[in-house]
């Protein structure tokens, strides 16, 4: 359902990535802040061809945003919680007015169309157990056609990463 209802990029095809584009994307994956020169000089390009080949793979999708990760207790977002979410109607018009409303609700910072029991499951950030109840029952509950929601509360992150080429 949520592809024919995302508004997706047109993906360049794997063949036309070289090894000096994976080198540039692995570079920028760890610091999104080097500079042309530095990324130059650690795949041994000059810096024209860097810049054409980072502006080509922003045109083309591959690099999708350049962000800043926080760290969640420190910005008062301590609570993390996976929310599995089913809806009562499955078609394509109620599934876009779930995804409209989502996108519209800061507390959720992923969101992913699944398989198997739920329809959804979503990455929700909270101050604490008060903000994290506040949502579900004035948002999440609120919005229209949901059927049933799971809420599993993250103990601790073992692993966080947003590292794809390595």
């Amino acid at each position: 359902m949520a592809k024919a209802l995302a508004k997706e990029q047109t993906p360049i095809e794997n063949s036309s990535i070289d090894e000096k584009d994976l080198l540039i994307l692995r570079i920028l994956q760890q610091n999104a802040r080097a500079t042309v020169k530095e990324i130059a000089d650690a795949v041994h390009l000059s810096t024209t061809p860097v810049h054409e080949r980072i502006k080509r793979m922003e045109q083309n999708g591959v690099i999708k945003q350049y962000a800043t990760m926080l760290d969640h207790a420190k910005v008062k977002k301590g609570l993390m919680v996976i929310c599995y979410v089913s809806l009562r109607q499955h078609d394509k018009v109620e599934g876009a007015k779930f995804i409209q409303r989502i996108q519209e609700m800061n507390e959720v910072i992923e969101c992913y169309n699944i398989s198997g029991e739920f329809d959804f499951m979503l990455k929700v950030v909270a101050a604490d157990m008060d903000d994290y109840y506040d949502f579900h029952v004035n948002k999440l509950s609120q919005a229209e056609n949901i059927g049933h929601v799971q809420s599993v509360f993250v103990m601790g992150i073992i692993k966080q990463t947003h590292v794809l080429v390595y």
